[in-house]
Parts: structure tokens; sequence; C-alpha cells
């Protein structure tokens, strides 16, 4: 036992936002229902939404449902939007589970996708040379951070890459190298089909610090 509060990762991948609940304090155990042999933590293969075990267990609970059917990419090209129909939704049901938890949670996905965007996240907030912008809906306060905006043309001056399915960046008409991509999103231990689709462990670490708050004053109420 390390002292540290449980917090339950769904939908979990390689375990980006993982990494950063884990550097804000909490022990994490991963869900997501295919293999993740990456996952830097317990893991546990099975459906988000017909889990196992008792979210009662856990301190705190993180969803990213599948992004697909909200993301950008889907709208780039007629055959993209008839297949973004194939995508599922997930949402709403993994909304209603948090609720009925009763813990503090966090439900993560795409701009634009049905969500309340209480914080809005880029790597650019963090340092980081990946825009990725990020809405997150809170069941309890976090501040957010001061907006920086890339400068225009940013990425196409390689300020930022873009990663996106194959690692090609869209602007430039380039590949970026997987050692690029890892340092961008500080994942070092992803490999490309991991990257796209992870969380920079940074967004992970400010939400599970402002969820270690809120615990903190539910344990003094």
């Amino acid at each position: 036992m390390t002292g540290r509060p449980l917090a339950l990762d769904l939908f979990c991948c390689a375990g980006g936002a993982a990494m950063g609940l884990h550097r804000a304090g909490f022990d994490v155990v991963g869900v997501d229902i295919r293999p993740q042999p990456r996952y830097p933590f317990r893991f546990v293969q099975a459906d988000a939404l017909a889990l196992p075990f008792d979210l009662a267990r856990f301190a705190f609970i993180w969803a990213s449902p599948p992004c697909q059917k909200f993301s950008r990419i889907s709208h780039l090209t007629p055959d993209r939007c008839a297949r973004r129909d194939e995508h599922v939704d997930l949402i709403e049901p993994v909304r209603a589970m948090l609720q009925a938890s009763g813990r503090p949670w966090a439900i993560e996905n795409v701009p634009g996708a049905p969500i309340r965007p209480d914080l809005v996240l880029t790597g650019a907030m963090f340092g980081l040379r990946v825009i990725r912008e990020r809405w997150f809906e809170l069941s309890f306060f976090a501040l957010q951070p001061p907006v920086v905006r890339p400068k225009r043309n940013a990425t196409r001056r390689g300020e930022f890459v873009t990663l996106t399915g194959n690692l090609w960046q869209e602007t430039t008409g380039s590949r970026v190298s997987m050692a690029e991509a890892r340092a961008a999103m500080d994942t070092p231990w992803m490999l490309k089909r991991e990257i796209v689709q992870a969380v920079p462990p940074a967004y992970g670490e400010l939400i599970g610090r402002a969820a270690l708050a809120e615990l903190r004053v539910e344990a003094a109420a």
C-alpha cells in the first residue's frame, strides 16, 4: 500500500492521462477493451460500461470515451464524413455512469464533442510542441490556465508538430519522426498508433491536482 488515493482511467489506451494522474499523486488502474501492453500502471482489459468492480473503490474517475465521431479529421473528406456515422457515441452513458458513482470525475474529448467544456487545454499551455486541444467536463472546479494561442502559421514554421494517424505533418507535407512525436507529447514509452490518440500527461497532472484538492475539501467537510 502506498497511501495514494486510487484513480480509475477508463478508455485508457496507452496511458497518457494516467501518467499525469500518477505525477499528480494518484495510484492508477486503467481499463480498456483492447490489450494495452505498454500501459505503465495496473491494467484491466474490460468493457468500460460493464466493469468487473465497484466504482466506489476509486477516489477519482477519468474517462476518455471514443472521439472519432467528433474529431475534426472526420470532417475533412466526404469519405471520412460518411464513415463518421459508423463510430460510436458513448458520452451520454459514460456521463450517467460517472454521475451515479458519486465520485469526482472528468470526461475528456475533442473540441465539438457533446460535453460541457469546463476546462479547455492545449499543449501550448504547458510548453509542449503539440497543440492537441482537448475539452474536459468536470464534476468539480478546476482553474482554467491562461489561454496560449499559437502564432499564425506556427505549425508551418515548425514551432508545433501535427500528429495525425500516420504522423503526417499536414501543413508541411513531411513526416514526423517517432523521437520528435514522443518528445512533443512527453510520452516516450508510446508507439505511433498510441501517440496519435493520447492525451499529454500534463493535462492529466493538472486535472489530477484539482481532483486531489476536491478530495481534500470532501475529507474536511
